[in-house]
């Protein structure tokens, strides 16, 4: 595979978690709701594949479900972000050089807002859920997007045909989705998918601690938190979900490097 390992092991990766998402939605084991007391703590077996939790219910079916809510948060929290982070670094990088400035030094206290800590105060004043998790991880992904638009825009306008098309009269918005946004397509889907890996950890981490997904919808963060009084007992209970966040995370990771390598002129050239 070569230069494109990354990407290909990333895509298998992710592939198959959205497989599984996707499977969910028309079939699981079993009700992944269903509490069954007669076969609580109940290892694998032909009917239960990956066993039963402490309430009897299937972890296969709470993992293939959990895998449907964890793709749900990072699609729209990375969505919100890159709809927002980058028009604005857009923006910071063909206004005026003050007010780029003043944009960053604003997206610079945004990102150091902990995404946690966002969702801790939203999820007081709203209540913990999918939603609050959604937003707070969306809001705290922006300025990444920010940087990297605004980045991307100043190498753009450095460009021959953007200071020909500005010498024809050509105004800054024809400029922006004629010339910026598609040069810069690339960077920004490079940064989803990182920003993807990020939000699968943070949904992972709120669900945890009860911030994030409220039961009884299956989560793998809230499956680590309810496995954890269990883990003396029954560490299966942690190493399934565990696998599973580890197993995302990676999987995107390896797919933003591989993007990367794609995007980057500096491979084209070498090759």
């Amino acid at each position: 595979m070569g230069r494109n390992a990354n990407l290909v092991i990333g895509a298998v990766l992710v592939g198959l978690v959205v497989v599984t998402a996707l499977v969910s939605f028309v079939w699981t084991p079993h009700d992944p709701l269903l509490v069954d007391a007669s076969v609580r703590l109940l290892g694998p077996t032909a009917d239960h594949v990956l066993g039963t939790d402490k309430l009897g219910r299937d972890v296969a079916s709470q993992l293939m479900v959990g895998a449907r809510t964890t793709l749900y948060v990072g699609v729209v929290a990375v969505g919100l972000a890159a709809v927002v982070g980058t028009p604005l670094g857009i923006f910071a990088g063909m206004g005026p050089r003050w007010l780029g400035e003043l944009t960053m030094r604003v997206n610079d206290l945004v990102l150091a807002f902990p995404a946690l800590l966002l969702a801790i105060m939203l999820g007081a004043v709203y209540g913990a859920s999918t939603l609050t998790a959604m937003i707070a991880i969306g809001i705290a992904t922006v300025p990444s997007f920010a940087r990297i638009a605004r980045a991307g825009t100043l190498q753009v306008l450095s460009r021959e045909y953007v200071l020909a098309a500005r010498a024809g009269g050509r105004s800054s918005g024809w400029i922006a989705l004629r010339h910026v946004l598609p040069n810069i397509s690339g960077m920004v889907v490079v940064q989803a998918s990182v920003s993807f890996a990020i939000a699968v950890l943070a949904e992972a981490a709120l669900s945890f601690l009860g911030f994030g997904t409220a039961p009884p919808t299956p989560s793998w963060g809230r499956m680590l938190q309810e496995s954890q009084e269990l883990l003396a007992v029954d560490a299966r209970l942690a190493l399934v979900p565990g696998a599973a966040i580890a197993i995302a995370v990676l999987g995107f990771n390896l797919l933003g490097d591989g993007l990367r390598d794609r995007f980057d002129p500096r491979l084209e050239v070498r090759r």
